[in-house]
């Protein structure tokens, strides 16, 4: 008769081949696992804006990646409430919002402060490699000592930028036609006057931008304004440069 002992010992050693067993086939099973698909090619731009003014700052720029189909302005048309915004008191906030909801818009970035004359900023925008056919880039700002002059560049094609390549325009002064130019103490948001910025409600005078014809000032002649001689402007007033960085 087999002994107690040798059937608990036969036992043991069956157990033992089975975990052994399905410990190989665990091994099997985690070496299957698929690993995680590699992230989409992306490519970089820094974004340079200068100010080429003499007593004329800059509200922070705003910098929109896109492809043909979307603009910032178009001349003789009515400025969006987003660029009225930005026109009229140096926020871009809303021409931001505005530009991510348009489906050919692809990135955006804003200044962090305003932009004194002959100071530089750069915004960095980040786009996927596969939309760089077509790809532009549009810049804009308010020149704050105005009622509601702006600069910047529209839709500037630069699908053909290879890494370390750049590009360099430069932008000349446009009138958003959201508010009367008259110069009056409390209508221009800059350290000139530190009036009041966006109003719905004031004087649309033109409702169309154009080009801006230039600003009078109190040494012109013009009593009420709050502007001088100093805050006048010549075109161009911003250079813009843009690098591929990645």
């Amino acid at each position: 008769m087999r002994s107690i002992k040798s059937t608990r010992r036969h036992v043991a050693l069956a157990g033992l081949s089975a975990f052994a067993l399905a410990a190989c086939g665990s091994d099997n099973n985690r070496n299957t696992v698929t690993p995680p698909p590699p992230p989409p090619a992306m490519a970089s731009f820094d974004v340079t804006v200068t100010n080429l003014t003499n007593a004329q700052p800059l509200s922070p720029v705003a910098v929109i990646a896109h492809q043909d189909g979307y603009s910032v302005f178009t001349i003789g048309m009515a400025a969006t409430t987003g660029l009225e915004n930005l026109a009229e008191g140096g926020d871009n906030t809303m021409l931001i919002v505005e530009a991510d909801a348009d489906a050919n818009v692809l990135a955006s970035g804003s200044g962090a402060a305003p932009i004194g004359p002959a100071g530089s900023e750069t915004v960095t925008v980040d786009v996927l490699e596969s939309d760089l056919p077509d790809l532009r880039i549009s810049v804009s700002t308010m020149l704050v000592n105005t009622n509601d002059g702006i600069s910047g560049l529209n839709g500037v094609d630069i699908s053909g930028l290879a890494e370390g390549d750049a590009w360099t325009g430069r932008g000349i002064v446009y009138d958003a036609g959201t508010e009367a130019d008259t110069e009056a103490a409390g209508t221009i948001p800059g350290p000139a006057d530190g009036g009041e910025g966006f109003n719905a409600a004031r004087d649309d005078s033109d409702d169309r931008v154009t080009m801006h014809a230039g600003i009078v000032t109190q040494d012109d002649g013009l009593a009420t304004s709050v502007l001088t001689g100093q805050h006048k402007f010549d075109n161009p007033a911003i250079m813009v440069r843009i690098e591929r960085t990645d």
